[in-house]
């Protein structure tokens, strides 16, 4: 894997460039000339939570946001629900501080590498003739980090714990309270710093319940090796918390760094043995290590899932970009887009451990927002789901949370598990339509409908961002919750249920579609420019409702919406909307296409490091964006759509290389244990125009279904031992039983 890695020959200036380490809560970035090396450090959970009073008020509920709709009332609707966002600098995401690892001078030359394959950053510094070598990892399992330094004069070298800078001069680069609020809003007291022995710390108190310390421990090895231990530690942990982050930091000092990292490399060892690519594209194989990387890294069971950043809040003593927090009207759903068919489960039910837990809230917020039962979660919110506020018509949209729910659906899908599907899954969408259905009521075409609909995020939030009638974005999700809750109650075989659900579909209206065949907005209004959320084509892709090998109607719309997208280019895009582009062409088969948009993305809207920076940052030309804030979703959703052009899985029927550049077609192309429907593991390999093999592997007992892309109709199945002959013409469809364990591999005669 070492090709994959990332080499840096100069030191890095900025932190969203830095090399970057994680494990799921604890996050570290390494950047700096040595005057200093600094580590930029983040954890999960260290979140101000105070809600903004106006949340807290009578007021903020769906009644009052519908009323001031209907009346117009632009001036409350601002107030009520959406200023407070930038009059409060929280509730948000914090940084932890920092460790800076000082030299008497900048470095004459540098040398950054970060090694994919172990998770640990290398950096080599040189001054003058002397060299020296400083090498971090984030310790998979325990939670520590490490640091260890060769080759640094006595007096050199030295490393200093610092918090942020919540006491500065108050400064803000702009008038632009997303971007650049300072930490000194938040008008929290100066960190206190001890030492004592080989200990450093500081301790944070906020004026809020949160306190939290960085605590470090340092070593000198015979050799003269210098080793440092450190921690992140809250209040929340456990009771003396801080004297036990002491006492870890220093016995794990005393075991030294590579005791900690032969348990750290077997920990990520069997995270990369789950799955692999072969590609005759170097940037796109390249971006999919990396970016499986950068998913384990800020996503892990047992710890909270990524937010905007997952567990890099930026380090420019400033409130990250959009207070880091967890936005459902894209953001949380995109980042969570690739993780099952990469075969990385335990890292992505993150997420899903997530929303299950917060249930409690999620029915408290559903029964004192929008006066119902069930459950519901603000679109912009804290770690605890409390509403931010913000945009109305975005951050306490009702049908968000059905985009949520897709999570558990494509969980249940991809692992075959019938105990979620009962227990889980079946459950949350139940819960969420229980919600919906307080407010859907009969229009006067008799049609079921919503009070007040939108689609993110077009006309920001001008009172024109409200629909009616309802949006093809809103219209598109109730569809798919009331689709996907018949079809679980049928697998359930709860029949009462499932004519419920049907009745219930029967009641809404089609979607949108102009005379061109183009998805709508909504019946009234096409989209007219370009735009950076797709959120009127959700039907084609993540919802997949219009299914593009189905009826002729179904490709009509779908090719003529995406030639619509074409037609009105890419001035108002974002990193994002190239990679979900990409993930349309993938549907539509055309490789060509799907590929050019992630490379669109990757080069121009993407650091050296691969973080998503939503804007053509480098001025190129692809989009009139030309900011840099960071935030993941990007990121795994065009992960998401590479693995959509190697393999599609929808319908439980296996279809290999579906959608694939002509060029990688006439070369090799390969995957290795890429996760179908129902608890299937499927690897394939193509080579020069001929697929040579298709590999099944059941996790349980299933008939899967595979569609014939070998060159041939004559097709040898071998499962253990035994060899049968299969015809089937090509591009038709062919089943294959398994019981759990068994094999299955299937090649041309």
């Amino acid at each position: 894997m070492s090709k994959h890695d990332l080499i840096v020959d100069q030191p890095i200036a900025r932190w969203d460039e830095a090399l970057p380490l994680g494990n799921g809560l604890t996050g570290c970035l390494l950047w700096g000339n040595g005057k200093p090396l600094r580590f930029s450090l983040d954890r999960g959970d260290i979140w101000d939570l105070r809600l903004a009073p106006e949340v807290l008020d009578n007021g903020f509920t769906y009644a009052e946001m519908i009323d001031c709709v209907r009346r117009g009332d632009q001036e409350s609707l601002l107030n009520r629900f959406d200023s407070f966002y930038e009059t409060y600098p929280y509730p948000t995401k914090l940084p932890a501080g920092s460790l800076e690892l000082r030299f008497s001078k900048h470095a004459d030359k540098m040398r950054s590498h970060l090694a994919l394959e172990e998770a640990c950053a290398h950096v080599q510094l040189t001054f003058g003739d002397q060299m020296v070598g400083v090498s971090s990892f984030l310790h998979a399992l325990n939670g520590l980090g490490y640091i260890r330094m060769t080759g640094a004069a006595e007096t050199d070298g030295f490393l200093e714990v610092l918090p942020p800078d919540y006491t500065g001069a108050f400064q803000e680069e702009s008038n632009d309270p997303v971007f650049a609020t300072s930490l000194t809003r938040l008008e929290y007291p100066a960190a206190a710093k001890h030492s004592e022995g080989s200990l450093q710390w500081f301790y944070q108190r906020t004026c809020h319940e949160l306190e939290y310390a960085i605590v470090v421990a340092q070593r000198k090895t015979d050799d003269g090796t210098r080793e440092w231990v450190y921690a992140i530690t809250a209040n929340h942990d456990e009771e003396n918390w801080l004297e036990n982050a002491k006492r870890k930091v220093t016995d794990a000092s005393m075991e030294g760094f590579d005791h900690a990292f032969r348990e750290h490399g077997t920990w990520w060892g069997r995270y990369w043995a789950k799955s692999s690519i072969s590609l005759p594209d170097a940037e796109a194989e390249k971006q999919w290590y990396l970016n499986n990387y950068l998913f384990a890294s800020c996503s892990r069971k047992g710890a909270p899932p990524m937010p905007l950043q997952g567990v890099w809040t930026a380090d420019e003593g400033l409130l990250p970009p959009w207070k880091g927090d967890y936005h459902h009207d894209l953001n949380t759903e995109l980042c969570y887009w690739h993780y099952l068919k990469a075969n990385h489960l335990e890292e992505g039910e993150s997420f899903i451990d997530f929303l299950w837990d917060l249930r409690p809230q999620a029915h408290r917020f559903a029964q004192s927002f929008f006066d119902a039962p069930g459950l519901n979660l603000p679109s912009v919110m804290t770690l605890t789901g409390g509403a931010m506020g913000g945009w109305p018509m975005y951050s306490m949209s009702i049908t968000n949370v059905i985009w949520v729910c897709q999570a558990f659906d494509h969980y249940w899908l991809y692992t075959g598990d019938h105990d979620f599907l009962r227990d889980k899954a079946y459950v949350y969408f139940k819960e969420t339509a229980d919600c919906v259905q307080r407010w859907l009521v009969p229009g006067e075409d008799g049609k079921l409908r919503l009070p007040v609909s939108s689609s993110p995020e077009v006309h920001d939030n001008l009172l024109e961002a409200w629909f009616d009638p309802m949006s093809n974005y809103d219209l598109a999700l109730l569809i798919y919750l009331f689709r996907r809750l018949k079809d679980m109650a049928d697998w359930l075989g709860h029949e009462a249920d499932a004519d419920r659900w049907a009745n219930v579909l029967a009641g809404l209206p089609e979607l949108a579609v102009n005379e061109r065949h183009v998805l709508m907005l909504n019946p009234k209004e096409s989209l007219q420019e370009s735009h950076r959320h797709h959120s009127h084509m959700m039907a084609i892709y993540p919802l997949q409702l219009l299914d593009h090998r189905g009826s002729e109607r179904d490709r009509k719309i779908t090719d003529a919406t995406i030639a619509n997208l074409e037609r009105l280019g890419k001035g108002q895009w974002v990193g994002y909307s190239f990679a979900w582009a990409a993930a349309f062409y993938a549907r539509q088969g055309n490789g060509e296409a799907a590929i050019y948009h992630l490379r669109q993305m990757w080069q121009h809207t993407c650091s050296p490091n691969g973080f998503h920076l939503n804007g053509d940052y480098k001025r190129a030309g692809v989009c009139m964006f030309h900011y840099r804030p960071f935030t993941l979703e990007g990121n795994f959703a065009a992960v998401s759509a590479l693995q959509e052009m190697l393999l599609h899985t929808d319908g439980e029927t296996i279809r290999a290389f579906p959608a694939i550049p002509r060029d990688w077609a006439k070369r090799s192309v390969e995957f290795r244990d890429f996760r179908g429907e129902m608890g299937v593991l499927v690897s394939a390999r193509l080579h020069a125009d001929k697929l040579e093999y298709v590999e099944l592997r059941a996790e349980r007992e299933g008939t899967f279904r595979v569609q014939n892309s070998f060159a041939g109709e004559r097709l040898m199945l071998r499962i253990g031992s035994s060899g049968q002959e299969v015809h089937c013409s090509r591009n038709e469809i062919f089943t294959i039983a398994l019981e759990a364990g068994e094999t299955c591999m299937i090649t041309s005669l």
